[in-house]
């Protein structure tokens, strides 16, 4: 059988017999680089670059080449970025076509500057272990999306007491997060796994990747997706039973479900710790063996072994200069929200569609590549574990945020937006059930992604409509459940204040 018709689960019981000892039969001829004490530590032999320290033509080349074809292409829009720096500090009034100027330049900007950070973090990668490598890459790439989540939550301006100011037009930057939480995922699991199965199914008919991977994947997501969906259908439920003069009143249940989400919250980012170690501890053996098979199945594995490394000193390097400009690119473009808003722009677009887009423009095009070089495991990882970090970590960890400055950051969604989260789960997780996928597959995850980003174009500001209407001046203001109309007057003659 070729290695193009046999998947990666039967290229594992190739290389099995040959690397398992009798006494030992989860230990591959890969853990033998890693045994003993600083094992992480130690250089894995794929990762050797032969160099130490830096040497910046070397350093320069590598980084142009970057990791495929489509990534070096990437490469040509840097310029995008010092121009979105200088556009940012022109001196005098900047006008709203300068400020929409900044937010585009600044949008490109980002995949370059994501792209190198990728870059970076797959050679990183390269020189660990195999699950522990791709681990620190999931969470390299996702840095860019926690410095956004974290810049829109520091920016995100609390609403006052019966104010018409529920859009990001007026500074209201939490919609705009919500969406996008749920238009991460959404684009990895429909647009970035989509293109695999389409490009992948181009080169080959049939492609195969292992149940451990997929299963395991999509039953977090699933968890995960329920989790994030018990808030939004606790309000949408109760909404409509809330009376103004009884003990159960609108800000009241706006309390619980801020409550709620603080404490579901804190049980996803405990859920995703225990994925960690699932993946680390419990079964690093076998997720090696899957991936080292992946990697014999590489159709460029020969190409790959023999170019240029970086060093360990340049990967540092690397890293530290793409998060120094995502982060400035980051804030440019989180300044300019308002006026994008403002130009006619959908708060629901910008946030499950065009954020997302752009944050996991790196990762998508390494899992793109993979797909292509028919490494699906891998590809796998790259669109399930950025989903999964997503849901179980990067969002609850803006709503603890957001918790300890006092701005009521919850995981009450739009409740359309949360039921086409789930429904995307539900459809991805049938996909991956027969292990096996083609470019059929990937044009209909595609389609389905096209029709959610037309839905969200039209889908009304929150200022118009909205499902899950929250009145943040509550808590600004620090009144507790149960407050009388006393209390609300009270409110009005002080006014809101932040703690």
């Amino acid at each position: 059988m070729s290695s193009e018709a046999s998947g990666p689960s039967d290229l594992i019981h190739q290389v099995l017999p040959s690397t398992d000892s009798p006494s030992k039969p989860h230990t591959s001829s890969h853990d033998s680089h890693h045994s003993g004490p600083g094992g992480l530590l130690t250089i894995h032999h794929e990762g050797e670059s032969g160099r130490s320290g830096i040497h910046f033509w070397s350093f320069m080349s590598i980084l142009w080449r970057s990791s495929s074809q489509v990534s070096m292409a990437v490469n040509i829009l840097w310029p995008f970025v010092p121009v979105a720096i200088i556009l940012h500090y022109l001196p005098g009034h900047h006008s709203a076509t300068l400020n929409k100027w900044v937010f585009a330049t600044s949008y490109i900007g980002m995949v370059p500057a994501a792209n190198l950070l990728g870059f970076a973090g797959q050679e990183l990668a390269r020189k660990m272990p195999k699950v522990a490598g791709i681990l620190i890459e999931t969470a390299l790439g996702s840095i860019v999306e926690i410095v956004l989540f974290m810049i829109l939550i520091a920016k995100h301006k609390n609403t006052e007491k019966g104010g018409d100011d529920s859009s990001a037009e007026e500074g209201n930057l939490i919609p705009v997060i919500q969406a996008a939480i749920l238009g991460s995922i959404l684009t990895n699991l429909l647009l970035c796994l989509g293109l695999c199965f389409f490009f992948g199914g181009i080169r080959r008919q049939t492609q195969t990747f292992h149940a451990v991977v997929s299963e395991v994947g999509s039953g977090l997501l699933l968890v995960a997706g329920f989790g994030l969906l018990i808030p939004s259908a606790f309000y949408s439920a109760l909404k409509g039973e809330t009376r103004p003069q009884s003990g159960f009143t609108e800000h009241k249940l706006q309390y619980d479900v801020l409550k709620m989400s603080q404490a579901t919250s804190i049980i996803l980012m405990i859920a995703f710790a225990v994925y960690i170690v699932f993946n680390a501890r419990s079964q690093h053996s076998i997720f090696d063996e899957i991936l080292e098979a992946d990697e014999i199945n590489d159709a460029d594995r020969a190409h790959d072994m023999a170019k240029e490394k970086l060093t360990f000193s340049e990967c540092v390097v690397a890293i530290v200069a793409s998060l120094t400009f995502i982060t400035l690119l980051a804030i440019f473009l989180v300044e300019q929200i308002e006026t994008i808003v403002h130009s006619g722009v959908p708060d629901q677009f910008l946030g499950l569609i065009l954020l997302p887009l752009v944050e996991k423009a790196a990762e998508h095009l390494t899992a793109v590549d993979e797909a292509w070089d028919g490494q699906m495991n891998f590809a796998l990882y790259h669109c399930l574990g950025p989903s999964i970090q997503t849901a179980l970590f990067n969002g609850p960890l803006v709503v603890i945020v957001g918790w300890a400055l006092g701005k009521p950051m919850d995981l009450n969604f739009e409740i359309f937006m949360i039921a086409l989260l789930v429904l995307s789960i539900l459809v991805v997780g049938n996909f991956l059930r027969d292990k096996e996928s083609n470019y059929l597959e990937g044009t209909l995850l595609v389609i389905v992604y096209l029709i959610i980003a037309i839905a969200a174009w039209y889908y009304p500001d929150p200022d118009v409509a909205t499902s899950n209407e929250f009145d943040g001046s509550w808590i600004a203001a620090g009144i507790q459940p149960g407050a009388t109309s006393t209390a609300s007057l009270q409110f009005k003659a002080q006014g809101p204040r932040v703690f």
